[in-house]
């Protein structure tokens, strides 16, 4: 017996499992996949392989295995690897074998493991990604694209491969005072766009447009205490006479139903429908994107890996400068330290999403070899 894992449910069921399984069918493997026990047994040899999220380390106990592999080791727990290691006891087994496969995050324990203080009997492949000739040859200029979509850093880090020890610098890392703040001016004839992150306190927002693909961060409206109602009742103040078209963006739990019975996006749509502002979009995804995804692309239009700045800010923005110079990771950490200061992350994430939405990644169509349906 085998198992496949993922850190997640989201990345077994859909990357993982999905590309096990088309490996099998286009080598014409015969198989029986038992969905209730999630559970692919090969029908000419008896063999079977189980598929399970590494989230609950205690559910990876009881399992003799002769195998295992794991997707994305460093978004694991190193319980996990160690746990699955345990279980490589099967009797049947003519060899013992455990493998995983990541990109680089920082100098995590995957990193202290494997590479650091590498341990007797392992061992690590390092393959840049310029060595995918496979995909190089559907998509010739693919890492190109991302090196205009990524900061230098993430762009090292992800699509090169390299060890980087990103979690010592500030998460924007990317910002510069002197190159991206500046006096900034409304476009009338551009639409406005608002994004929100809606906490109680403070409730957050950016005010922004894009003019050729250039974001230009007008104003922050950052309110201590406050209601979605009074913060509708601030923007309206500040652009009511200049909102001729207005796209709004923010954060997916805002289309949670709160103790009134109502979303935040509801109540936005009953003040503005109220003061007559028609002309209004909504881009909320069903879900956030990854937190590591969206810092990415911010860090990227800060600066990217070719040197080209396409984020903008006015000085009057003095909260999300705040969070661009001082939000930091926890210690040997990847993630976002949000405790030290209740006042931070707040406006930059509600810009992220807006930029997420805008000029995030999207499937091109064609660029798939598989038939869609």
């Amino acid at each position: 017996m085998g198992l496949l894992g993922a850190p997640t449910y989201t990345m077994l069921k859909d990357a993982t499992q999905v590309a096990f399984l088309e490996i099998l069918r286009q080598n014409k493997i015969p198989f029986v996949l038992t969905q209730a026990t999630n559970t692919v047994t090969m029908t000419d040899t008896g063999s079977k392989v189980i598929f399970r999220t590494l989230s609950e380390v205690e559910r990876l106990r009881g399992t003799n295995l002769a195998w295992f592999g794991l997707d994305e080791l460093t978004y694991a727990c190193e319980d996990a690897w160690k746990r699955l290691e345990g279980r490589l006891r099967d009797p049947k087994a003519s060899r013992l074998c455990g493998f995983a496969v990541w990109t680089p995050k920082g100098k995590d324990w995957v990193y202290k493991r494997f590479i650091q203080d590498r341990i007797d009997g392992y061992e690590v492949v390092l393959a840049p990604a310029f060595e995918n000739r496979f995909l190089l040859k559907s998509v010739p200029d693919f890492y190109d694209r991302l090196k205009k979509s990524y900061d230098e850093q993430f762009f090292r880090q992800e699509v090169l491969g390299e060890y980087l020890n990103a979690n010592s610098n500030r998460v924007y890392h990317a910002f510069r005072n002197d190159l991206q703040v500046r006096p900034l001016t409304l476009n009338r004839a551009l639409p406005l766009l608002w994004a929100l992150d809606f906490n109680v306190d403070p409730m957050c927002s950016v005010v922004a447009q894009i003019d050729q693909g250039h974001i230009h961060v007008l104003d922050e409206i950052v309110i201590r205490r406050s209601s979605t109602s009074e913060v509708c009742t601030e923007f309206l103040r500040r652009f009511g006479g200049s909102c001729r078209r207005l796209v709004i963006y923010g954060d997916a739990s805002g289309n949670r139903r709160q103790t009134s019975g109502t979303t935040d996006y509801e109540i936005i749509r009953d003040v503005f429908s109220r003061q007559g502002l028609m002309n209004v979009t909504y881009r909320v995804p069903r879900s956030n994107p990854a937190v590591r995804d969206r810092i990415g692309l911010v860090n990227g239009k800060l600066l990217n890996a070719d040197g080209e700045t396409t984020l903008w800010v006015d000085g009057k923005c003095g909260e999300l400068i705040k969070d661009f110079d001082e939000v930091r990771y926890l210690a040997e950490s990847s993630e976002i330290d949000k405790s030290s200061d209740p006042l931070r992350t707040h406006v930059s994430d509600a810009l992220g999403y807006l930029i997420w939405q805008e000029m995030g990644p999207k499937l091109v169509i064609g660029e798939k070899q598989n038939r869609l349906i």
